[in-house]
């Protein structure tokens, strides 16, 4: 595998060459200060090269081109979007890239109700508190009808809680969930997110997977065309959230997306986090029968509280938690071998060792929740290392 690393921009406080000293080959990045359903300029797209290069390593995947609400829900400027989407396609296709990834999650991206829980050891990780979660959506956005969404054990529960929270903590639920794309500038305020959930009244879930594949039978052609590999991203948590539906949380829902555009520029991002907070997916599984159409993997672990869905869970240690890290990672080496007897040039699938438990320096650098400098050196040691004994038993020594 291609072992990159997210990069945030020049507002990043872990540098491109902090990452070629962790050990990464190439760097995922985007233009976060561009806004959702522009086309990215050619100038800033070169200007994203210039600084990756100068830091010693190359722009190999962009991670994320953000698909606006209106394509999600087909209002607005939707078409114009999906016309500004399939440019921004091409300028990237012209300079250099081949890999874009995306996601289709409504209103809220991945979504955590606490960016810094403390571990066992005094490590700080991502976690999502479903007890937490119901609380906000109750208690303090006041969803209207949101209390039919949860079971009686939870709404007690989530009362409870909520009756005992600082003012502080009631805070940071909000700024917490109502956060956009990270690296962004998007976000929502209570009253604005609330706006954002009126414009799905009347989307359900099938209306949104069938707005999923009316944008991929635009967008990929177009990806076809120029060379590039695009690659949904899953839900993150898997489940419905808001009481707005999600459509890429289990193997199913990618069985469906990618039979109803199969063509291989159409794929996926395999988040064995994202996929792997639900005990029903089955990820090594995954990898192996979606093996031809992983374009980009981010590799990472969770640790459920329960195998009910939904869940409690926090982002545990990249070789700890509950996938098979060893055996998604052979159905990975066994994939690019295969790729590489057909002599296809994407031979190599680009991954990351995504997120990462704050350790060491980390707990005073202050970097974007989830992607410190020293918690990813680790994990991506640790994935690294995994590869290569894979390898060795394959190929022999020195592979």
């Amino acid at each position: 595998m291609r072992h990159t690393w997210r990069w945030f921009g020049p507002i990043d406080k872990v540098s491109v060459q902090d990452a070629a000293q962790a050990g990464a080959e190439g760097i995922v990045s985007a233009l976060h200060h561009i806004g959702t359903g522009e086309v990215w300029p050619v100038d800033e797209i070169a200007k994203r090269h210039q600084e990756i290069k100068a830091g010693g390593l190359y722009w190999d995947v962009v991670e994320s081109v953000p698909v606006s609400e209106d394509i999600k829900t087909q209002t607005g400027d939707w078409k114009r979007h999906i016309a500004n989407w399939q440019e921004t396609l091409r300028r990237l296709s012209a300079s250099g890239i081949r890999t874009v990834c995306y996601n289709f999650m409504p209103v809220l991206d991945w979504t955590r109700t606490d960016l810094r829980w403390e571990t066992r050891h005094g490590a700080k990780a991502m976690r999502f508190d479903l007890t937490d979660f119901a609380a906000f959506d109750v208690h303090i956005l006041k969803r209207p009808d949101a209390a039919l969404d949860y079971p009686e054990w939870l709404r007690e529960e989530a009362h409870r809680r909520f009756s005992e929270m600082a003012d502080s903590k009631i805070a940071a639920l909000g700024k917490n969930i109502g956060a956009g794309l990270p690296g962004s500038a998007d976000g929502y305020t209570l009253d604005q997110l609330l706006e954002k959930l009126r414009t799905y009244q009347g989307v359900n879930r099938e209306r949104l997977q069938q707005n999923l594949i009316d944008f991929l039978s635009e967008v990929t052609p177009v990806a076809e065309e120029v060379g590039i590999n695009i690659c949904a991203h899953g839900d993150d948590p898997p489940w419905p959230l808001l009481g707005l539906p999600r459509i890429l949380s289990t193997e199913a829902d990618y069985a469906h997306m990618l039979g109803q555009v199969d063509v291989r520029a159409n794929g996926v991002t395999l988040c064995t986090g994202s996929l792997g907070a639900r005990a029903d997916n089955d990820l090594p599984f995954i990898a192996t029968r979606f093996a031809d159409r992983i374009h980009f993997v981010h590799l990472r672990n969770v640790t459920r509280d329960t195998d009910t869905v939904p869940c409690s869970f926090f982002e545990d240690e990249h070789l700890e938690g509950g996938t098979d890290m060893v055996a998604v990672i052979a159905a990975l080496v066994s994939e690019e071998a295969r790729r590489l007897e057909e002599g296809r040039a994407d031979h190599q699938i680009p991954m990351r060792p995504d997120h990462g438990q704050e350790i060491l320096d980390d707990l005073t650098r202050g970097a974007q929740p989830g992607y410190p400098a020293i918690g990813r050196l680790k994990g991506l040691a640790e994935l690294r290392g995994i590869e290569r004994t894979l390898k060795h038993q394959r190929y022999g020594l020195g592979a």
